[in-house]
């Protein structure tokens, strides 16, 4: 941060001034005052990581608080998109492109309302100026340029030099309200390109960014993390402890699925074994070590929910409380579940096999084949860590590997296990059906 600091302050002088990075500023970690203040004197922030969302965000854009641009551009990797931009008398404008499609066209002057902000460029220059101004290159040379504004025709722009098109204009002609400027482009070849957005001259009229957007690149999701890892364990602990304390359940009423939820719950938190291996799982899903191995190459750590001690540092959790929050919700919470609901078959009179026989099996096979993708999950999570962090971190992962193995013995525990407090309960249960 104090590097960053220096080279905030060093162009501080300048111009403009874009910064380039890889992850946005909603996943990044940074100590007070945080990044985007420190980079509140850039115009741009150019950046990927969440690039597209796989498809479903084809624009991620937005602006700071600050008034800095965070620009979202697309992967190379597998769209092959690409950014340009350029800056006409101060004032920046870009173009997303996806490679090979041609003609390139990008509209310098005026700029776009959108991205305009009268904080970082003389957007006054605009209305001021002699001439529409366009950036236009093929790979076979460009034969046309037709401007138009709000559907009238203004005519064909002239070649300047290099890729730059000029058509002279009066800019007073425009000076109320939005307008909307466009560009068809032509080439030797027959290929065209048609591009526009929406400018304005008054300095009191301004456009929103896509909300949505805005949100995925304002909102501070390790924060966001953070706190639905804790609500979640907090609710679970919550519901856990309550019914450990509560005194015997009465069952009233038909054994609906709140009455049977409820009694079930019952159950769990009054055996022990149960009890105490759901309270240790959660407890240990937030305190302990999920496993120790290779975090960088010949570096030995040891990875927490809330971050990794590495080479005597400490590095604060982010994705860790997005992996807490899968573990819960795909594992821990489901796991729970089926104890509740093997346990709540047992009090029926059943055991393993009978359950099975019962005749009921458009309810039951469901639950296990949830059971059995969900622990192919987990199963999967192993692998993954072995393929990540090495062998060690595999061996030595009790979050991971070793309550893979445990399940089962668990599994087999609560359909074999016989208990007094088990056996009352099935009293219970079958004194009130009876009833």
């Amino acid at each position: 941060m104090q590097e960053l600091s220096l080279l905030a302050k060093e162009s501080s002088r300048s111009n403009h001034s874009i910064w380039f990075g890889h992850y946005t500023t909603s996943t990044i970690l940074s100590p007070s005052p945080g990044i985007r203040s420190i980079m509140s004197s850039a115009t741009a922030y150019l950046c990927g990581h969440l690039h597209t969302l796989g498809g479903l965000m084809p624009v991620l854009h937005t602006r700071h608080f600050q008034g800095t641009l965070e620009l979202e551009v697309g992967d190379w990797k597998h769209n092959r998109r690409y950014r340009i931009f350029a800056f006409d008398h101060d004032l920046f404008s870009f173009a997303d492109l996806i490679f090979g499609e041609w003609p390139v066209v990008l509209i310098t002057n005026p700029k776009s309302l959108l991205y305009s902000c009268a904080k970082h460029e003389p957007l006054e220059r605009v209305l001021h100026s002699t001439h529409i101004r366009v950036l236009a290159f093929s790979l076979s040379s460009i034969t046309s340029v037709t401007v138009k504004i709000d559907g009238v025709h203004l005519g064909q722009a002239i070649h300047l030099s290099g890729p730059i098109f000029t058509l002279r204009w009066n800019p007073r002609n425009y000076n109320n309200r939005t307008h909307n400027i466009e560009v068809i482009v032509q080439d030797s070849d027959g290929r065209r390109k048609s591009v526009h957005h929406i400018f304005s001259l008054q300095e009191d009229i301004h456009l929103r960014f896509d909300p949505l957007a805005s949100f995925i690149l304002l909102t501070d999701h390790c924060m966001v993390a953070r706190v639905l890892f804790v609500m979640t364990v907090l609710i679970q602990l919550s519901i856990l402890i309550t019914f450990r304390h509560q005194g015997c359940l009465e069952l009233k009423g038909p054994p609906g699925f709140i009455n049977l939820t409820s009694f079930s719950l019952h159950v769990l938190s009054k055996i022990n074994i149960f009890y105490y291996s759901v309270l240790l799982l959660t407890l240990y899903t937030v305190l302990g070590p999920w496993f120790i191995g290779e975090i960088t190459k010949g570096k030995i750590g040891c990875c927490f929910s809330f971050g990794i001690f590495v080479d005597g540092h400490f590095l604060q959790g982010s994705v860790t409380f997005v992996v807490g929050i899968l573990q819960l919700a795909f594992f821990n919470i489901p796991l729970m579940a089926y104890l509740c609901w093997s346990l709540l078959q047992r009090c029926f009179g059943h055991n393993f096999r009978s359950h099975l026989r019962q005749g009921k099996r458009l309810k039951i096979i469901p639950v296990y084949l949830l059971m059995l993708l969900l622990y192919i999950w987990q199963i999967y999570s192993c692998y993954f860590l072995h393929m990540t962090f090495g062998t060690l971190a595999f061996f030595f992962s009790p979050l991971r590997t070793w309550m893979t193995l445990l399940t089962p013995v668990l599994i087999h525990c609560v359909w074999t296990r016989n208990s007094d407090k088990l056996g009352a309960f099935t009293v219970q249960l079958k004194s009130h059906l009876s009833s």
